[in-house]
């Protein structure tokens, strides 16, 4: 019995010691984990340069003009149409012929108009009517023959620019109801309208260059130029409508194609950074770069992003000239670690 007892009050002792020793261990451990982790980097030094400040506007390309061509009789029918969509058209040439009734009959009023005024003035000049009358006849001549002309021009339509058609919208025959019967566009040149932010309102003018890359053509480069600045701002975006003139003198350009259209004003000295020393911020729009301090630590430091140039940002702020910055080994690094420059 007693050699029992004393088996347990052994296994007790050395259970207790055990855990004695276990309690240091963890200590340990907990002593262990705070050594100081070095993380193998590379950085580059940035500085300041001058960068060309270019701004790309997005837009639509447009027609210089787009003409409608119909006529103002609602009932008119259509007696031959003359092209069809796509042909390219001179100004002044005959597109459409309408029906030719009303024209004919208010061709021959005017004819008989100008016998009675030959008459009536003959009368005046030998005093059988008097100048009232004589003056009477002449302007129910005129309103005659004004009124033909215009009848003319809407029985007979003309192309009133050089350009091509673009939409057909009748057969010959039809009656038009007032609708356009044809479209003509100008397609050369083009033009297209962006929106400028105010700040540069001041440097914006007629004739002032600008390029053109268009989705269709994405290794080409088309020249632009300033035709019209809008005169006001908008209170709302802040920005200013402009005009511009694109030559198509090779009519690679259609109306409807997307464009991006850069200026550059001028230049700016700035710090560029790589971009792989960028880091984003995940649920934030911010971006960081890990900079190298002097105790061979890095400090997480925001900075502002302007324009893109190939592999490099230009950096509106967050950085001095001669900041060295990380570039490679990022993913480990915290604030204040302890970094260890590699080539």
């Amino acid at each position: 019995m007693n050699s029992k007892i004393s088996i347990l009050v052994f296994s007790i002792v050395l259970l207790t010691a055990g855990c004695n020793r276990g309690g240091k261990q963890g200590t340990m451990d907990k002593e262990v984990g705070t050594v100081e982790t070095i993380v193998e980097v590379k950085v580059q030094t940035v500085y300041l340069q001058s960068v060309e400040q270019e701004q790309i506007y997005t837009g639509t390309i447009l027609p210089n003009t787009r003409n409608m061509i119909s006529s103002f009789q609602a009932t008119m029918r259509i007696d031959k149409i003359m092209v069809e969509v796509g042909d390219y058209v001179t100004e002044g040439q005959l597109l459409v012929r309408m029906e030719e009734t009303n024209y004919l009959q208010a061709k021959m009023q005017v004819e008989n108009l100008k016998v009675d005024f030959g008459r009536v003035e003959a009368l005046y000049q030998s005093g059988g009517v008097s100048k009232q009358q004589l003056d009477q006849m002449k302007v129910q001549l005129e309103v005659a023959q004004e009124s033909l002309a215009n009848l003319q021009k809407n029985t007979f339509l003309k192309s009133p620019v050089s350009g091509t058609v673009t939409m057909r919208n009748f057969d010959n025959g039809d009656l038009t109801g007032g609708q356009p019967i044809l479209q003509v566009q100008q397609l050369n040149p083009l033009k297209i309208l962006i929106n400028i932010q105010e700040v540069y309102y001041p440097l914006v003018k007629p004739l002032m260059a600008a390029s053109i890359r268009l989705e269709s053509y994405p290794d080409d480069l088309f020249e632009a130029k300033v035709k019209l600045v809008y005169p006001t701002i908008d209170p709302v975006t802040h920005t200013f409508t402009t005009e511009m003139v694109v030559n198509n003198t090779n009519m690679k350009i259609r109306p409807g194609m997307f464009a991006r259209v850069s200026f550059v004003f001028g230049s700016k000295e700035r710090i560029v950074v790589p971009d792989r020393a960028v880091v984003k911020q995940s649920g934030v729009n911010d971006r960081y770069v890990y900079v190298l301090n002097s105790d061979q630590t890095v400090s997480y430091t925001k900075v502002v992003l302007g324009q893109r140039m190939g592999s490099t940002y230009e950096l509106l702020s967050g950085l001095q000239d001669g900041d060295i910055v990380v570039t490679a080994g990022l993913t480990r690094l915290v604030d204040g670690t302890k970094v260890k420059v590699v080539e």
